[in-house]
């Protein structure tokens, strides 16, 4: 199994990722039309180039953030999450273009065990993605019941 099981995460713990990614415009066009974002900024490149500060189209943020927490799933949470509870205090600090290869940290802020699931605990994560130039592009806070070791 991949994962950690509850007990086996402590708050404090980092993980360095050894999955990166580079995005490709694929990505970025094909999860913009899957999602029905008509955003210029994702789509149109003579828009971007002519009116936008950026000079190009930036990657769509919500590809940014699953791809983000899906980079942490295999050393975190593989075969051991019971459910993901939600995202909390999502941040896009600088704007991804195609090409560039990000590289995600998990850090463990928070533990407690479920008072109404025994066997299981909650887990705060918070992630965070950094492009080639270790410029932070995304954060989030990430809430997740999991497994506790089996007896």
């Amino acid at each position: 199994m991949a994962g950690l099981w509850f007990d086996e995460l402590e708050v404090g713990q980092v993980f360095d990722h050894a999955l990166r990614r580079t995005i490709t415009e694929t990505d970025n066009v094909m999860f913009t039309a899957m999602t029905h974002n008509p955003a210029r900024l994702h789509l149109d490149e003579e828009y971007c180039r002519t009116e936008t500060e950026f000079g190009q189209r930036i990657v769509n943020s919500g590809f940014t953030l699953a791809l983000m927490v899906g980079i942490s799933v295999g050393d975190t949470t593989l075969g051991t999450a019971v459910a993901n509870l939600g995202w909390d205090d999502v941040r896009f600090p600088k704007p991804l273009f195609h090409g560039d290869t990000i590289r995600v940290e998990t850090e463990v802020l928070e533990l407690r065990p479920s008072r109404s699931r025994p066997e299981q605990g909650i887990v705060v994560f918070e992630h965070r993605a950094y492009n080639q130039h270790d410029e932070l592009v995304a954060r989030c806070k990430r809430s997740g019941l999991q497994r506790k070791k089996p007896a």
